[in-house]
């Protein structure tokens, strides 16, 4: 029996097979344990007084970014140094929220991100939260 060799677009094709599939397995294994920013996937409902919600589905920032603090022995005693994953580049962006009263606007704005960086925390475009 006379077995012919592997056409090189035959083993191309396997080889894209094999980085397709980790690829995928990298990207379903690595948002648990993500460290860094990204720009991800985000759905929320739009919602103002007089205007019935409406479900928006866009790109925000999400991720965890270095953060440390550290005593020191003068006032305030401690050196925070907090990041936090928010935009860098943003398109504004307007949806038309449905079944607004006649005095109401239906425009809602609201921010699409295109790139995101670890920063500190600007309460222009993020909610900051202190515990």
């Amino acid at each position: 029996m006379h077995l012919q060799p592997l056409s090189t677009s035959f083993l191309l094709l396997l080889l894209l097979v094999a980085v397709a599939a980790e690829v995928r397995h990298g990207l379903t294994t690595t948002l648990h344990g993500f460290r860094g920013c990204a720009v991800r996937e985000f759905s929320f409902v739009a919602q103002k007084p007089g205007c019935k919600g409406l479900r928006i589905s866009t790109e925000a920032c999400w991720g965890r970014c270095h953060t440390w603090e550290k005593p020191v022995p003068d006032p305030p005693y401690i050196h925070r140094h907090h990041r936090v994953c928010t935009y860098s580049r943003i398109r504004h962006m307007t949806a038309r929220l449905p079944g607004c009263q006649p005095h109401v606007s239906p425009l809602y704005h609201y921010p699409m991100a295109l790139h995101c960086h670890c920063a500190g925390c600007s309460t222009q475009d993020t909610e900051c939260e202190t515990f």
